[in-house]
């Protein structure tokens, strides 16, 4: 399975719609939703005849046997995380807890042990030949990285004579990112023109590199700020990144956005533009000989 990941320095760039326009003109029959903190690929997806949903679980957590707590308070403290809760018997905030063990080793009656605790929900949909995988994570939880991991390879599991996979990735540089990136063989850029939009896309494009993932870079509301627009393309010249076009501002992205429809559905000029930069990746991936 070939996998291309949209991918952006931050959020807000409009990654999802790119994405989900890839899903539609490929007719893509795997496609997964990386970004675990905030899922919202899924809205234009359409209805599924099938859904399996698995509990994912991360770090353990500490839990207190009440007939053993002494109240001696030494696991209090000790706990540098604010997680002892003072009671009769103590109790242990799951939230706060990071599983570290400390209050156990300092139990005199080995009232303390530790348990899994489901850090969130991956989801995978089923429909006809189509697979799509995405997944929730619980509040205040870790471990996204892991959780993106398992998302991707659910779904490789699932579809795995499917010849390619589109990924909507995670926003930032953090774990999600460098998880959603790992093992793909495209990653496209999708840039803002600002500032930070293009320092987002460095950081983002180093990464990248140091996974040996080939890039892309494509600009979302370009004429927003034509100037930065020409540095970001300038940029991808100087580093020999395939600059695969730009997309207007248009009011008609925001139309599709609340129809919970695909922008490609749309006759206007942001649909016309992220045809021509899907047809354009399509040149890249054969240059690269994976299509």
């Amino acid at each position: 399975m070939h996998q291309i990941l949209i991918l952006s320095g931050k959020g807000g760039t409009g990654k999802t719609t790119v994405a989900s326009s890839f899903i539609a003109l490929s007719k893509a029959k795997a496609s997964a939703d990386c970004d675990v903190d905030a899922p919202n690929l899924h809205l234009v997806m359409g209805s599924f005849e099938q859904e399996q949903d698995h509990g994912y679980f991360g770090l353990e957590k500490a839990v207190i046997d009440g007939k053993k707590c002494i109240l001696c308070n030494r696991c209090f403290a000790v706990c540098r995380f604010d997680a002892i809760k003072p009671g009769k018997p103590y109790q242990i905030d799951a939230m706060a807890c990071e599983g570290c063990t400390y209050c156990s080793h300092v139990c005199p009656t080995d009232a303390i042990s530790t348990i899994p605790f489901q850090a969130g929900t991956t989801k995978l949909f089923h429909r006809q030949d189509a697979y799509f995988s995405t997944a929730t994570l619980r509040m205040g939880s870790g471990n996204t990285g892991k959780l993106v991991s398992e998302v991707k390879r659910r779904l490789k599991d699932a579809a795995e004579k499917t010849e390619v996979a589109i990924l909507d990735g995670s926003p930032g540089l953090g774990c999600p990112v460098i998880a959603s990136l790992t093992g793909v063989d495209l990653a496209l850029m999708v840039a803002e023109p600002s500032v930070s939009g293009l320092s987002d896309l460095e950081r983002v494009v180093a990464s990248a590199r140091q996974l040996q993932v080939p890039v892309a870079v494509g600009v979302n509301k370009a004429d927003m700020n034509k100037k930065m627009s020409a540095q970001i393309e300038l940029y991808c010249f100087k580093e020999g990144i395939p600059f695969l076009g730009t997309i207007p501002y248009d009011p008609t992205v925001l139309e599709a956005i609340n129809n919970a429809q695909v922008l490609v559905s749309y006759d206007c000029p942001a649909s016309a533009a992220v045809k021509a930069i899907y047809e354009r990746t399509l040149l890249v991936l054969k240059e690269m000989h994976i299509q």
